[in-house]
């Protein structure tokens, strides 16, 4: 079901808006990650104007060109092929040109941006609207420009504004797409648990600056008061939430005392000696984790009687023999 990184084909897959012209297309490549780059921002309508080697394309033109399109392979086998702009454009109510030089044509000239706003405005309208991209290496030609209603240029370096033909489409799709959806994300920030109550935190402090204190770390004795402020501020400026405090606790309580299952078992064992057990109450174990941890403890206790039974046994029936 997914294709690849970010690819899910169990999604809803968005179609529509604005056509995209290619006008006499140099690569195969290239065409490929037009695709690519429609399919991103959800433009289904992908015509060409006399691509330099024909299309379909076959052989390894067509296996390079489907590659580069990494799952938009529809759009390339559902692509229009004319012999003219003229043939290409004659169904649409509005033409933007995109190219990277003023040509002197008195033509409004806008950024993607505002462009691909009005373009959404008028397509809600009813209107039909498409972008013209010329070839890689010359980019429109005056003639081709002159046919469109207004001009797309990008704000990039003045002195390296050659993009790729692919980059070109990518940005405009992009525009189109923050546009119609009102900029909506695919995904929001998760969720985070309940922040923790000062209480909660405080009682992390006391724990995590005992354990601190009985390993040594207050030296010397007079920076204790600004060591302790240093550790609270940086924990109060994470804005801990309940699980975080939960987490950090725990993973304290297992630098201590080592191994769960182990900790455990030593808990039991004094407990079962009749001697205080040394682990915190406030550490979350798992039910599985303290099943197991009783049954090692128990197995050893009974391996301690039944010894200790034995040797008990031995003794009388030492004694019993003797005085027979």
């Amino acid at each position: 079901m997914v294709g690849g990184s970010g690819t899910d084909k169990r999604q809803l897959n968005i179609l529509g808006g604005p056509t995209v012209i290619l006008v006499r297309p140099q690569l195969a490549v290239n065409i490929g990650m037009c695709a690519r780059a429609m399919a991103n921002f959800g433009l289904s309508d992908l015509r060409l104007v006399s691509p330099r080697e024909g299309w379909p394309r076959t052989g390894a033109l067509r296996k390079g060109a489907n590659a580069a399109a990494a799952g938009a392979v529809h759009l390339l086998e559902g692509a229009k092929l004319f012999d003219s702009l003229e043939e290409a454009i004659a169904d649409l109510n509005f033409i933007w040109a995109t190219t990277a030089r003023e040509r002197g044509q008195g033509k409004r000239v806008e950024a993607p941006e505002l462009a691909m706003t009005e373009t959404q405005k008028g397509m809600a309208g009813g209107a039909q609207h498409g972008i013209l991209f010329g070839p890689e290496r010359t980019g429109l030609s005056s003639d081709e420009v002159a046919l469109a209603d207004a001009i797309i240029t990008f704000p990039v370096n003045p002195a390296y504004a050659s993009l790729n033909l692919a980059q070109a489409v990518l940005l405009t799709g992009y525009e189109w797409f923050r546009a119609a959806h009102a900029g909506a994300l695919p995904f929001a920030t998760p969720e985070r648990s309940q922040p923790a109550t000062r209480e909660m935190i405080v009682a992390f402090f006391d724990y995590f600056e005992r354990k601190l204190e009985e390993n040594g770390f207050f030296r010397p004795p007079s920076k204790r008061p600004s060591m302790q402020r240093n550790l609270r501020n940086m924990f109060h400026r994470m804005e801990l939430t309940q699980q975080d405090v939960r987490t950090l606790w725990g993973a304290v309580v297992r630098l201590v005392e080592g191994p769960r299952l182990e900790a455990k078992a030593r808990k039991l064992e004094k407990e079962a000696e009749g001697q205080p057990a040394e682990i915190s109450t406030k550490t979350p174990v798992k039910k599985a984790v303290v099943k197991k941890a009783a049954k090692v403890s128990a197995r050893k206790v009974v391996k301690k009687v039944a010894k200790k039974g034995v040797k008990t046994s031995a003794k009388k029936a030492a004694r019993k023999s003797g005085s027979q």
